[in-house]
């Protein structure tokens, strides 16, 4: 019998065994550094004419891994390939697919800090980020595995005299996993897994800035007794790959995270019905947000000033679950600008793969970087600078955190998606005025509120309108089934990752009746 499922728990840095076993990771893993990759297709490997190297943010120069690279034949083929796999993936017995992902689990277990080591080079995650990624990886596999043995076979009915009836669950068919590159352990392993353990057969396109890890968890999934054939693997361009991918009548359905604009565009395509295309597709969206943490007159203030410098700032603010605004009672808007900053001010920098017990590493790529100066140069036309600089490494693409006041609700910087360690700080004359700046933009994804006024904790049950709400700590950090992940509005479909319903979403439900 399998244990009860609960959250992998983490390790203290600050303890010399972790210590040593991550400094012996990251050595075993730069002597890995500069592989090579292939596409995975119909169960074999395949190497393309074309390549492109994932490098590292913190080292622009050292390559991590050189990619296959997939091109729109290649994307055809892997749907083809998986619909043909699906006819006897799709039939395996539930349990049996439930025990590859909970085999995966103790791969991954037993592999923790290396596969964290790796996110610290591909991703310049800090030690704690990586660990807690790869933790949430393992939860993923662990809990969807579970649930698959809950799912599978008959579901409770009501009977009825003279005749037998059954309800189960039945796969789509062929699943498209697009997974993005902040979260290229735990969120692509846990979309790619949902389909899996569900019966489908998946085609996985991974980001391009995180293609490394995603190809560590294939082989971790091969070892875990996968068919290799029910798992394709097409590292490329979104723009080709991605959209063939979607576009493909043989499609069932898109899994998706990352940016609204791409999300809005996937679900675009996916509702157009293409020649020969028996079904409409079914699409999976996250799209991000613009969360905020809000701080009323009785909140303690060390307490909040803490959670808004770790939700902001937490892997360089590259969550889509990031605070990048914090609301603030005008009463304590002054006390409480001056503690967030002086938290921020203690923050450290720098290359995660060479020092310990560092707060931030380097944002992902030059495009982030420039997007991200782009955005403070608008900050600083609309709010006032509070925190701006500080030292930082010359190489890689490191930001230092930067918070700016005074900024206005309907202000660029309070609404739209900046991806980076900038937090904006609004002032709110009331809790009323708190909630409807809260509310204020075209996402819902999550939200806290520091405060110990019982019924502004109780109004803001119902009305802060998040799919992931937190009282008195950060917005950021949640855990597989203790809080099912998902937003509202143009954060996406609500499709609540590492939830009880999640894995219902890649399947149907079908009725069986027998006269007796």
């Amino acid at each position: 019998m399998h244990t009860t499922y609960k959250p992998e728990p983490y390790v203290d840095f600050s303890q010399e065994g972790p210590r040593q076993e991550m400094r012996a990771a990251l050595e075993l893993v730069r002597g890995q550094l500069g592989q090579s990759y292939p596409l995975w297709i119909g169960g074999k490997p395949i190497t393309s004419n074309e390549t492109f190297t994932s490098t590292s943010p913190a080292d622009p120069d050292l390559v991590i891994g050189v990619m296959s690279k997939a091109n729109a034949d290649h994307a055809d083929q892997a749907v083809l390939s998986a619909a043909e796999a699906f006819k006897e993936w799709g039939r395996t017995d539930p349990d049996v697919r439930a025990r590859i992902l909970i085999k995966g689990a103790a791969i991954m277990r037993r592999r923790v800090y290396e596969l964290s080591a790796w996110m610290c080079f591909e991703e310049s995650k800090t030690w704690i980020e990586a660990y807690a990624d790869t933790c949430e990886a393992i939860d993923f596999l662990d809990f969807y595995g579970r649930e698959m043995m809950r799912l599978g076979g008959s579901q409770p009915i009501t009977p009825f005299e003279g005749e037998e009836n059954d309800y189960r669950f039945v796969p789509l068919g062929v699943g498209v996993v697009i997974p993005p590159w902040n979260f290229p352990l735990a969120i692509a392993i846990g979309m790619t897994t949902a389909g899996l353990v569900t019966g489908n057969a998946i085609v996985l396109k991974p980001a391009s800035a995180s293609p490394v890890i995603a190809a560590k968890f294939v082989e971790i999934l091969h070892e875990a007794g996968l068919p290799k054939t029910a798992l394709n693997f097409v590292p490329g361009p979104g723009g080709t790959v991605g959209d063939a991918l979607v576009c493909h009548p043989k499609t069932r359905y898109i899994s998706f995270t990352g940016s609204r604009e791409v999300g809005i565009g996937i679900f675009e395509k996916a509702a157009k019905v293409q020649e020969g295309q028996i079904w409409l597709k079914r699409t999976v969206l996250e799209m991000g947000g613009k969360d905020c943490i809000v701080v009323d007159e009785t909140a303690d203030l060390d307490e909040a000033a803490a959670g808004v410098v770790a939700a902001a700032f937490g892997f360089q603010g590259q969550k889509c679950s990031a605070c990048s605004r914090l609301i603030a009672h005008e009463e304590i808007y002054d006390a409480l600008i001056e503690k967030v900053v002086a938290r921020a001010k203690l923050l450290t920098i720098g290359d995660t793969t060479g020092s310990e017990n560092l707060s931030m590493g380097a944002v992902i790529d030059q495009n982030a970087y420039d997007k991200i100066h782009e955005y403070i140069a608008i900050g600083k036309s609309e709010g006032k600078v509070v925190l701006e600089g500080g030292k930082v490494p010359g190489k890689g693409y490191f930001v230092a955190p930067t918070i700016i006041k005074d900024i206005a609700p309907d202000a660029r910087l309070a609404q739209e998606e900046v991806f980076g360690p900038l937090l904006a700080i609004i002032k709110a004359n009331g809790f009323d005025e708190a909630l409807d700046i809260a509310n204020g933009t075209e996402y819902g994804l999550t939200g806290a509120l520091f405060s110990k006024h019982r019924f502004r904790l109780e109004r803001a049950r119902q009305e802060f309108h998040v799919g992931n709400l937190y009282f008195n700590r950060k917005c950021t950090g949640a855990l597989v089934d203790v809080q099912p992940f998902g937003g509202f509005n143009m954060s996406g479909t609500d499709s609540k990752a590492g939830g009880r319903d999640y894995l219902q979403l890649f399947m149907q439900g079908k009725s069986i009746t027998e006269k007796l």
